[in-house]
């Protein structure tokens, strides 16, 4: 299983079959049974070796989006970030080196959304996120090779 394990998250990062039934095809492609697929993609999304099975959207193609970020006390930082990621909008966050320390992104439906949930956050946490909203454009490969 090790070999289709490492063919599953490497193979389908980008390329992934835009068929009404994908996993299906995966499974064509792999010798491999639909269910087989997807209860091996069940079993990397459990066990958080993968995150998520899912588009991504260029921005401002489907509502809003922005990076945000907060100066959280260190004595609090697990705490606060645990909050911020308690929201479904928010991405994933993370820690920098910098007086505002914790990062993260949120995709929300619509711009109104979008300021509630920083407002939200700022009323959970007591700590004001700034907003940093894309000015220009980059493409980042979110594709990453796995290795064991």
């Amino acid at each position: 299983m090790f070999e289709t394990d490492k063919k599953l998250l490497n193979n389908y990062q980008r390329d992934f079959p835009l068929v009404p039934r994908p996993y299906a095809e995966i499974g064509k492609q792999l010798g491999l049974s639909e269910g087989e697929v997807i209860e091996n993609f069940s079993h990397h999304i459990e066990s958080k070796t993968i995150s998520r099975i899912g588009a991504v959207v260029k921005n401002g193609t489907i509502g809003a989006s922005t990076l945000a970020a907060m100066k959280v006390p260190q004595e609090k930082l697990i705490d606060v970030a645990k909050i911020v990621s308690s929201f479904d909008e928010v991405n994933h966050n993370y820690e920098r080196e910098h007086n505002f320390n914790l990062w993260f992104v949120i995709t929300a439906p619509s711009e109104a959304r979008l300021q509630e949930v920083l407002s939200e956050i700022e009323a959970k946490t007591k700590i004001t996120p700034i907003n940093l909203p894309m000015v220009r454009d980059y493409h980042l490969d979110l594709g990453f090779k796995i290795s064991w």
